[in-house]
């Protein structure tokens, strides 16, 4: 039976923490806290898992996930190349709520969905969703809701729209309401590439130019 672990609690943290990492290694799905809203988890490397993830949220292939990361080297292990823009960025936002879209390393093996080759990646900047990561490795990770209704900012309102599709609820408190700003980067590395901006969120749009330079934007 699905529970909700409170992770103000050290007892159930422990064993949320426990039964969250078993559940991933199982393939199956995990609702974490982050520093953005609440997100719906699953092993970034099992392609049924993804599609598992996707189906609980009502979600075709056409809208892959992004995949949260414990810190920048797993950044470079995922990506295939990595621009001094986005080194900056990354520097100035991570852990926090930016994602960025680059190109995956071809040689990698999982099927996050219809990426067209690229992958959108972020650390969070909490403690909850960091020490998971740690210890699990990167996860496919999308808001925690069922596709067009608002994004989960209490474990509570996850569970009330997911169920039983997930194993495991870890209660980090109230979420931020924003999502993060997602960046895609992944022509940078061409001659004329550009960066730009494909959602606004948490991070203003005039602190990531400020930080990659406005000419490096469409």
């Amino acid at each position: 039976m699905t529970r909700i672990y409170d992770c103000s609690d050290d007892s159930d943290l422990l064993t949320g923490m426990r039964l969250a990492r078993a559940s991933i290694g199982r393939g199956e799905l995990v609702v974490i806290p982050t520093d953005t809203v609440y997100g719906v988890a699953a092993d970034a490397f099992n392609a049924r898992a993804v599609q598992r993830l996707l189906d609980a949220k009502g979600r075709g292939r056409q809208s892959p996930p992004p995949v949260l990361i414990p810190g920048i080297p797993t950044l470079d292990a995922l990506a295939d190349t990595v621009p001094d823009e986005v080194r900056a960025l990354v520097a100035e936002f991570w852990p926090g709520g930016l994602t960025i879209i680059l190109p995956a390393q071809s040689a990698l093996h999982w099927d996050l969905g219809d990426t067209h080759g690229t992958v959108a990646l972020r650390m969070p900047a909490n403690r909850i969703a960091l020490e998971l990561l740690s210890e699990t490795g990167p996860l496919a990770v999308s808001s925690a809701n069922l596709t067009g209704q608002p994004a989960a900012t209490t474990a509570a309102e996850a569970e009330t729209m997911l169920g039983d599709s997930v194993a495991v609820y870890l209660d980090g408190g109230v979420a931020g309401h924003d999502p993060s700003t997602i960046v895609d980067a992944s022509s940078l590395h061409l001659p004329e590439g550009k960066l730009r901006i494909v959602r606004h969120g948490v991070i203003p749009e005039q602190a990531i130019r400020d930080v990659a330079g406005t000419d490096r934007f469409v």
